[in-house]
């Protein structure tokens, strides 16, 4: 069982809802080491969560989950919900790099992920969880103002007809008006988190291909560093050893450099697309002035 499925199973399941991505990261500044658990001494793990509930309306989470040392087990220590995300910044638009900022109403936490494959995964996963939630909630808020429009129709009437015998007096709102208007007020659209210095690749619509990309380098780094700390263990003075891992770690390291210039590739075939699109809009302008 992999570390994600881990957490998932130890944290998230327990209390109905479901991890999306999860990243390993650590500060890019470190905290004093007060704030720390007591005998904790700094060596710990951290893990950026993003969640789902199970029961509706669907709530959308971000979880800093730690694994202190000579520990297997995982725990949680700050939640956020996705209305207090204010902004995630990707750090370098022109490159992928491992920093990534992600601002809160309350915090403002700077990391550095484990690889630059591992946040372009987390970055893209999270943007398209934030799509998908703000559009279901503007869709039940859609629904929620049109109940308020059908239950004004029948209004007029009912006034025209009170004020056949009413007087002036009759005039002032009752209160069915007074819930209505205070549960439009309450129908408030959410505030959506703003993700910039992201590459375009991470937050546009055909990104499935870098998402696999993106997983298979993840892979790699993780099998590439699997190996360099069994290498470490075995100890020194085992030449064959040593020759058979460095072979491998070259297999794995060109495996790597192919799939980062095919990432290449199909970003620029993307903004190739992106520029002929725009070029077709300007000749269609053209063509029906």
């Amino acid at each position: 069982m992999n570390i994600q499925s881990a957490i998932n199973k130890e944290l998230f399941i327990p209390r109905d809802e479901r991890m999306l991505v999860a990243v390993e990261v650590r500060r890019r500044k470190r905290k004093r080491m007060s704030s720390l658990l007591p005998g904790a001494k700094g060596d710990y793990t951290t893990f950026i969560c993003v969640s789902v509930t199970n029961t509706r309306p669907h709530q959308l989470l971000i979880t800093k989950v730690k694994r202190f040392g000579g520990s297997s087990s995982f725990t949680r220590r700050s939640q956020w919900t996705v209305e207090q995300l204010r902004q995630v910044n990707g750090i370098n638009p022109n490159k992928d790099s491992p920093e990534f900022d992600l601002v809160f109403d309350n915090a403002v936490d700077q990391w550095v992920a484990s690889s630059s494959a591992e946040k372009c995964i987390f970055v893209q996963i999270l943007y398209h969880a934030c799509q998908t939630y703000w559009e279901g909630k503007a869709g039940s808020l859609g629904k929620a103002g049109k109940l308020g429009k059908v239950g004004r129709k029948g209004k007029p009437s009912q006034h025209a007809h009170e004020e056949l015998g009413a007087g002036p007096s009759d005039s002032s709102p009752g209160p069915a008006s007074k819930t209505l208007r205070a549960r439009r007020k309450s129908h408030v659209p959410p505030r959506k988190a703003e993700f910039i210095n992201c590459q375009s690749k991470l937050t546009g619509d055909a990104c499935t291909m870098n998402l696999v990309i993106y997983r298979c380098k993840a892979f790699l780094n993780r099998m590439k560093n699997m190996m360099v700390t069994n290498q470490r263990s075995s100890g020194r003075g085992q030449p064959g050893q040593r020759a058979t891992g460095s072979t491998v770690g070259n297999v794995v390291q060109r495996v790597n450099v192919s799939l980062g210039e095919r990432g290449d590739r199909l970003t620029r075939a993307e903004d190739k697309t992106v520029e002929l699109m725009h070029k077709a809009h300007q000749f269609a302008d053209t063509a029906h002035k």
